[in-house]
């Protein structure tokens, strides 16, 4: 089940928006200012950290502590860097995200590859880390393709991102009412047996 590995459709659901706002914010303002721009991605990273970061430590259905743990821990370690080094250069801006995004998405597909047997959602866990990683590629790879063009990627990254997490957050749902129906079944069952 994928709620085991993901955590709750509430916080994929948070996620997603955050993302989806981010990612709309950035790409509505592709000229917005550097400040401006990590003051936005530190707030993202910071919320989709804190939300991994709550899942790892208080989901009781959770299975991968430490993998979604570990996820939380650099996106609130990203944000705090840029929310406490605000005069970070565009350069190293892009370091921070690409390191992150290289973690972040690399946690995911090994919860994907790992777990594929028992989650029926691995494709969108495996997708949201493979475009993940494929940011973090990118803006390594690359670091002085533009301001505009660096800001077009994170934009589309983070709109892409928030859509796959509200296709977990679908999928999670979708599964736990299954789950919850098939344990009311087998009560109702169980409780003609032994009448």
């Amino acid at each position: 089940m994928t709620r085991y590995y993901v955590g709750s459709s509430r916080g994929l659901v948070v996620r997603g928006v955050v993302g989806l706002l981010f990612g709309v914010a950035t790409l509505v303002s592709p000229d917005v200012t550097l400040w401006a721009l990590v003051l936005m991605w530190g707030a993202f990273a910071l919320v989709d950290g804190a939300i991994a970061l709550t899942a790892a430590i208080t989901d009781p259905l959770l299975l991968h502590r430490g993998w979604v743990g570990f996820w939380g821990v650099t996106g609130i370690a990203a944000g705090a860097v840029t929310f406490l080094w605000p005069s970070i250069t565009a350069l190293a801006l892009l370091i921070v995200i690409a390191v992150w995004a290289l973690i972040a998405g690399a946690s995911m597909i090994a919860i994907a590859v790992g777990e594929r047997k028992r989650i029926t959602g691995e494709w969108l866990v495996g997708l949201t880390g493979l475009l993940t990683v494929a940011l973090g590629v990118l803006l390594l790879v690359n670091p002085a393709s533009g301001a505009l063009a660096v800001t077009w990627a994170i934009g589309c990254y983070a709109c892409l991102y928030g859509a796959l997490s509200f296709g977990l957050a679908w999928a999670v749902r979708r599964e736990t009412k299954e789950a919850s129906r098939y344990a009311e079944l087998a009560a109702v069952r169980s409780e003609h047996s032994i009448h």
